[in-house]
């Protein structure tokens, strides 16, 4: 019978799906993408012999990090031909509790489709180098060396410093107010001196098109658009944490949500990062 069929796959599948569906958005960096990957789990869990399977958690993860491995030769070539500086889907959370943020996302762009799966798989979900060697089809030794090298190359890109949540909040709030007001004595005082500002418009909505670095460059972009908030509006919506960073979801003057995530090192912001492309902000509303 189809439907039960259906419902016996489902039964085992859904409570598994939002540990599977971060698997793949941290090796794709895409919800939507993430998304699809898992659906198209699901359809070949419904078609496999389960009664064969002792541990579907880790047959299904395997799964799925598989096609993501696949998904991400082409994702590369869409990376080359994008538009502007590309940043992840932001995923927003009421808390914190993210051992992935997105400057570590941003590193992980830099390695290899199977290092990004070895160190994910071993540093950040905890497995054993023998499943780690399963899932992605080379031997342990072989791991070892890509989650090695992949570890070599985000180092610095690790959080450093651990920002107390009322605190984060607290700082996104008042870098919303001052942005928006023209307050850049206020603004100022919060950023770092090596500050960048990096934004995501994907051509769909304006951005600037490469990032900005600088105390005294960001603080001269950040001048122009406070003139353009005050005459046009920017609505803030909830403050919040995206992709582990303090920061806040606004509402813009075209009628479209925006997100502002803010790296915070000693007390000081050290990156913005905006995310404007509708397309990556769907999952929001």
């Amino acid at each position: 019978m189809p439907d039960a069929k259906l419902a016996d796959a489902a039964a085992s599948f859904e409570p598994l799906r939002h540990k599977l569906i971060r698997v793949a958005y941290r090796m794709l960096g895409s919800v939507a993408e993430a998304e699809d990957v898992v659906q198209d789990a699901f359809i070949r869990w419904m078609n496999a012999e389960r009664a064969e399977v002792r541990v579907p958690e880790a047959f299904l993860r395997r799964m799925v990090t598989r096609m993501c491995l696949d998904e991400l030769k082409s994702a590369r070539l869409q990376r080359e031909t994008y538009i502007g500086p590309w940043l992840p889907d932001p995923v927003v959370e009421e808390d914190e509790q993210e051992d992935v943020t997105l400057p570590l996302m941003l590193a992980l762009e830099r390695l290899s489709p199977l290092e990004r799966a070895a160190f994910l798989l071993h540093d950040v979900f905890g497995l054993e180098f023998d499943e780690v060697a399963v899932t992605i089809e080379r031997d342990p030794a072989a791991c070892r060396q890509l989650a090695a090298r992949a570890r070599a190359h985000v180092r610095e890109s690790r959080p450093r410093f651990h920002v107390e949540k009322q605190r984060g909040i607290e700082l996104a709030k008042a870098f919303f107010d001052a942005s928006r007001s023209g307050d850049m004595s206020a603004l100022g005082a919060m950023l770092a001196a090596d500050v960048s500002l990096h934004a995501d418009g994907g051509g769909k909505r304006p951005a600037i098109g490469h990032p900005v670095l600088g105390f005294d460059e960001v603080l001269k972009v950040h001048t122009q658009l406070s003139k353009f908030f005050q005459k046009n509006g920017s609505t803030f919506v909830r403050a919040c944490f995206i992709n582990g960073l303090p920061g806040f979801v606004t509402r813009e003057a075209d009628g479209e949500l925006q997100t502002t995530a803010l790296d915070i090192e000693n007390g000081m912001i050290a990156a913005i990062y905006v995310m404007r492309n509708p397309d990556k902000l769907r999952h929001l509303h």
